[in-house]
Formats: structure tokens, sequence, C-alpha cells
């Protein structure tokens, strides 16, 4: 489990540096220009977090028995994809960044993506003396340039059936910090199984549930360097906080059992660029500016699981996929009693 609290925390970190990459450069331009910019490159990054941390809620359709326990490890992969790695950027919505050899828009990198070769932006910026003043950016890259095609989380989960079909859930991510990188992540969701309530419970061959979660996760990265903006504690900080509504479907077996679930993912991610930042020329001209802006993106969608679970005495293992805007594969070891 550390081993992947690691491994999500260096690829988080790897983002978040991607993401400062000259993004407070732009604010030469204009705050304007810089949060129009951030907002479409950030935007695949906060879906794909948002559709990350809601796997792993279930692996049986079938409730525990009374009063039963259940703890979980959970391992997830999402995967990139292609569309979600770049943006069309168009100049006609910037008020001062244009490209460079002269085209009306481009597809430059997201957060998740890679421009190669090197995409470079002329920024015109208001100086007191000298009037309107030109100078060269080359925009920020994403994580593709380190060869990263995944996005991975990782949490632990615990379950308590208080009531006959019912379980109370909630997961953990404890804040772990890495080098200028640091994220937390925490859950709560409600479990029934409808079968439960029927009759003829004990005979029917399959398990009907319905799952109710809310996810929070905190993610901040702190950055001091930037060629034209200078600068005191500087950092982006990302909060992302989802609901996620499942019907599961599931077959009631004694050792491996096998279930399917279709949800609908609602939610919104605020990213903060804050600190302050002084735009200067490196010569006369010098501007502050504290906590410039904020971007707000709404995530929602349908997703389908599909998974099975081998339960051996006290010990059980489950594997699944999820089909969605980020499709992902999902592990969890579970010890339950």
């Amino acid at each position: 489990m550390r081993q992947l609290i690691l491994v999500c925390i260096t690829l988080l970190s790897i983002a978040f540096a991607k993401a400062q990459e000259n993004v407070n450069d732009l604010l030469a331009a204009g705050i304007a220009d810089a949060q129009r910019f951030t907002q479409d490159y950030m935007a695949p990054a906060s879906e794909g977090l948002a559709y990350g941390i809601n796997n792993g809620w279930f692996n049986n359709a079938k409730a525990p028995k009374r009063f039963g326990f259940e703890l979980s490890v959970i391992g997830n992969i999402g995967f990139i994809k292609d569309e979600k790695t770049a943006f069309q950027m168009n100049v006609a919505d910037y008020e001062n960044i244009r490209f460079e050899d002269g085209s009306s828009s481009k597809m430059v990198a997201t957060v998740l993506g890679h421009n190669d070769p090197e995409v470079r932006v002329i920024i015109t910026y208001d100086d007191p003396i000298f009037g309107n003043q030109e100078t060269e950016l080359i925009l920020p890259t994403g994580i593709g340039s380190e060869n990263v095609n995944i996005l991975p989380t990782g949490f632990l989960q615990a379950s308590f059936s208080p009531f006959n079909g019912t379980q109370i859930k909630g997961r953990f991510f404890p804040e772990v910090e890495t080098e200028d990188a640091k994220v937390s992540l925490y859950g709560i969701g409600l479990q029934q199984e409808f079968t439960s309530w029927l009759p003829a419970d004990k005979v029917l061959p399959v398990a009907v549930s319905g799952l109710v979660a809310y996810t929070h996760l905190n993610a901040n990265y702190d950055f001091t360097d930037a060629e034209y903006v200078d600068g005191d504690n500087q950092q982006v900080e990302t909060n992302v906080n989802t609901l996620l509504f499942e019907i599961i479907v599931g077959t009631k077996l004694k050792i491996i059992n096998f279930y399917g679930g279709l949800g609908y993912i609602t939610g919104k991610s605020t990213t903060d660029l804050l600190g302050s930042y002084r735009v200067t020329d490196g010569f006369l001209f010098s501007e502050e500016i504290n906590d410039p802006f904020s971007v707000e993106h709404d995530i929602s969608g349908i997703r389908g699981t599909l998974g099975a679970h081998l339960k051996l005495g006290f010990f059980g293992l489950n594997a699944d996929y999820t089909f969605a805007e980020f499709d992902s594969a999902t592990i969890g070891i579970n010890f339950s009693i």
C-alpha cells in the first residue's frame, strides 16, 4: 500500500510540476488569459482524478452478515485516452497571447499530454514606461513527456454492517508528502442490498444493491521558480468533491462471485493558484498579484463495471474493470470477519 501511495504522489508531483511550468509566467499576459489557459489545460486531470477516486467502492452485490466487518486495500489504475492529452487553443479567445508562427489555433498539450515539438507563443504586456512590450514563452507540456499514460489511485477502505443488508463504508488516503507535493483523500458510502428485504432472499440466485458514496480529494504542490514571474508562497491547490450513485447486481455463491454495476458520477473540482506573483521585465517594471485566480470544473458521467470476487474464509480478492470517460482497472485485497 505504501508503495502505491508513493507512486500516486510521485505522479501527482510530476503533474503539478508540469501544470506550473510556465503557467505562472503566462500571468504576464494578464490574469484572464492565464486563467483561460489553465481551465483547458487542467480539465482532463481533474476529470481523471474524479473517476479514479470513485473506483473500488464495492466488490460484491450481496451484503455480509449483520455486524460483519471488512477491511480492504484497494489499488486502481486509470487509463488516459488520446483525446484527453490535448485541447484546441484558439488565439481569438485570448487578449494578449498569439502563436509565434501566426497560427489562429493549434492542438496543444493538456497536463496529461506532451508538446512535441515545443509550442511557442508571444505574449503582450503593458509596461508603464515603455508601453506595449512582447516576450516569447514556451507553453507547458504535460506528464506525457515523462512517458506516463496512467493515473493511479489507492486507498484503505473499511465497511461495517449494522443491519441486515446494510453496509456503511469509509475510505482513507493518509496525507503523504514527497518533495513539494502532498495529497490526501477520504470518503463515506452507504450500500444497501435490496433483495435482503424480500421473503425469498435465501433462494434468489442473485443480489441487487444500491450504493451512494461521497469522496473528497485534496492535493497541493508548492513551487517557486519562474522566468518572468517572481514571488512568494506560490502553490497550486486542487480540491475534488464527488458523489457516486450505483446499482449493483451479482451472484450469491460461496467461493467466487461475479458482479456488475451501472453508476453515475457527479461532482466539482476547484484548482486555486495561490501566493504572490511579481510580474516583471527584469529591469524597471514590476507588478504584484496575490492569489491570482481559481478555476472550477463540473464533472459528471455514466460508468459501467464488471468484476469478480474470490473469498476463502476471512480472505478475499476482487478485480474489476470500469468503462467510463477514463477506463480503469481495480484490484482489492479484503479481510472480513
